[in-house]
């Protein structure tokens, strides 16, 4: 290999990881460390279950009537709409009436599959609360509105009191987290991204074939 290829090489690499820090420090600081404040009604709303302060979070908000309808997706096959209200006894009633299980998710992509047919069901066709945790967010929020691009979807982020009370950086725990989270999130875009070129090219060339 030339000089001159090794240092376009290097000189390709070393742009790569400004671009991947650069982008990661953004993205860090776009994860809500304040709770959020919701002072709208909504359709329906939907959970994504993981984190362990999510589904709590998102029974309160519920009982306090943001929402008609909710969904709590990527449920494990274990736990029942009776179980739930054995553990919120306060809102035993609402869970029966208003709640719905999904079982079938076991990632973001099945979360958000899981959430479209849940809403085509429900007739749930405006505006949604999306509910999980503050790192996960943006993540969530990209495979959601893939899945239900004319839903107006609403993020209520969930924030542990680590992260609260602590910022990313000072905690190895916390940073690996993210760091983790930014790598599923930059693969993500690169994948919706890709889907969405496919499908331009699938529509110009049934166009041009018209």
């Amino acid at each position: 290999m030339s000089a001159r290829a090794v240092r376009a090489a290097l000189w390709t690499m070393s742009l790569a990881v400004l671009l991947g820090f650069t982008g990661f420090v953004f993205f860090a600081l776009q994860v809500e460390r304040q709770q959020t404040v919701l002072n709208q009604h909504s359709e329906g709303m939907i959970v994504l279950t993981g984190g362990a302060d999510r589904l709590a979070d998102a029974i309160s908000l519920f009982s306090q009537g943001h929402a008609d309808r909710m969904l709590i997706t990527g449920v494990n096959p274990g736990i029942t709409r009776a179980e739930i209200g054995r553990l919120n006894p306060k809102y035993r009633d609402l869970i029966d009436c208003c709640v719905d299980l999904g079982y079938e998710a076991v990632n973001t992509f099945g979360n958000a599959k899981e959430a479209r047919l849940w809403a085509e069901r429900n007739g749930v066709s405006h505006s949604i609360i999306v509910v999980t945790s503050n790192y996960h967010m943006p993540r969530a929020l990209a495979e959601l509105h893939l899945a239900l691009p004319d839903h107006e979807l609403i993020p209520y982020s969930v924030v542990s009191l680590r992260m609260r009370d602590e910022s990313w950086w000072q905690s190895s725990q916390a940073l690996r987290l993210v760091a983790s989270e930014y790598v599923k999130y930059v693969l993500v875009i690169g994948r919706i991204q890709f889907v969405k070129i496919w499908m331009r090219a699938k529509e110009a060339k049934t166009n041009f074939s018209k």
